[in-house]
């Protein structure tokens, strides 16, 4: 009877001794990330980049330990800039790899349309780089809202290009070219509010379509009604088609245009037609903060692009802080469990060193915007990469910015 009892209680001991290691590896089970994105295709250079920018944050948080005691693990998909591609992709990153969040989206329509799988699954999504306005306003009669965005939305950008063509510059005459997709559709009608404000109404409105390469149409209308300057909203292959047919045409005047004007696929394929481009931006790639320095050694570094040039600097910049936004949130929750993460991320108690910003306080439950008017600057295409087009600007971005709560007003741009 004595063995017997000691067998039993020896089972037991072991027993609970197995539980308790398979309960510490269930606990050190990875916190899984999705990462979605254009890795291939007309949009990849901001894609890329972008993950590449989540990759660094990433494994600078695993290597100081992880977050609660695990380590992150992101689940990549390239969604090919196709709407139905996303759709794809959110119901597995939400059913098949159970991850807590999903950072990304680069193109605003893919964003649109898989935003709905996230909110029902009440799982955080933290878009980095689509910038459409309505993007974190698609679910306002609901309750609860889990989109969150950490870049410059349209309804910065179209009064930036706006002041930057009108007040500045001094142009009354303007045509807007804006691509067919959500992004150049949506982008081209805060143009023409922004422009509105100012007075003025565009002396032509053309659109064109992904992968065109002939824009001779679209640009003998703008020059017939006169246009001193372009306004663009499209990505980087075809806003090189429409410096290259300006080219052709013998008829320069400046382009200024969105972020993706930093495109490294614009300057390249424009060339010297694409000189004096210029574009709101939220990161330049000039080491003006001890953050910023260090991010781009070791992005360069790590990566090793050509010409020792980020594709696209913004993507990279706005990647990798979303992550550090979303590390910030699971601490604070110390869960990984979405209503909790939201529910964080709408009130950081500790401010975020970021590259873009320090994000101090950077959502609300009613604000899931994380930059304001007061951040981005004016880039210029100059020798074949982008740089600050005004040295204000390039003193601004040297100093450690954080956000200014009071800098909401969408057609306010704080100077």
């Amino acid at each position: 009877m004595t063995y017997t009892f000691t067998k039993l209680v020896s089972g037991m001991a072991l027993g609970f001794a197995a539980m308790g290691f398979a309960g510490a590896a269930i606990a050190a089970d990875p916190i899984k990330i999705g990462v979605t994105g254009p890795f291939t295709g007309g949009s990849s250079s901001m894609g890329v980049s972008m993950r590449d920018g989540v990759k660094l944050a990433v494994d600078e948080i695993n290597k100081s330990g992880g977050l609660i005691g695990r380590q992150l693990q992101i689940i990549e998909r390239d969604d090919e800039a196709k709407n139905e591609r996303g759709v794809q992709i959110a119901q597995e990153l939400i059913n098949k790899e159970k991850v807590a969040a999903t950072v990304g989206f680069i193109n605003s329509g893919v964003s649109l349309a898989s935003h709905r799988f996230y909110q029902e699954a009440k799982i955080p999504v933290m878009n980095n780089v689509a910038t459409a306005t309505l993007i974190t306003h698609q679910f306002d009669d609901q309750p609860e809202n889990y989109i969150f965005r950490n870049a410059a939305h349209d309804s910065i950008q179209a009064p930036m290009i706006v002041e930057e063509a009108i007040t500045r510059r001094k142009y009354t005459k303007v045509a807007i070219l804006a691509d067919s997709t959500n992004y150049g559709q949506l982008g081209r009608a805060d143009l023409e509010k922004a422009l509105e404000h100012k007075g003025i109404k565009p002396v032509a409105v053309e659109k064109f379509n992904i992968k065109d390469v002939d824009m001779t149409a679209q640009l003998l209308k703008a020059k017939a009604a006169g246009a001193e300057a372009v306004l663009t909203y499209g990505i980087g292959p075809e806003l090189a088609q429409i410096a290259n047919g300006m080219t052709k045409l013998g008829w320069k005047v400046p382009m200024i245009g969105s972020w993706t004007l930093s495109m490294a696929n614009f300057i390249d394929n424009a060339g010297p037609g694409g000189e004096g481009a210029r574009m709101p931006q939220t990161f330049i790639q000039e080491p003006t903060t001890p953050k910023r320095q260090s991010f781009i050694i070791n992005y360069l570094k790590t990566f090793n692009p050509k010409n020792a040039r980020i594709d696209s600097p913004v993507s990279a910049a706005q990647g990798y802080d979303s992550i550090y936004l979303l590390a910030a949130a699971i601490k604070q929750a110390n869960s990984i469990d979405g209503p909790k993460i939201k529910a964080a991320l709408e009130d950081l108690k500790a401010p975020v060193e970021g590259v873009v910003t320090t994000y101090n306080k950077p959502f609300t439950a009613k604000d899931h915007e994380a930059i304001t008017a007061n951040i981005p600057v004016i880039g210029e295409v100059r020798g074949q990469r982008v740089v600050y087009a005004y040295p204000e600007d390039h003193k601004k971005a040297s100093e450690v910015r954080l956000k200014d709560v009071n800098a909401k007003g969408a057609l306010a741009v704080k100077k």
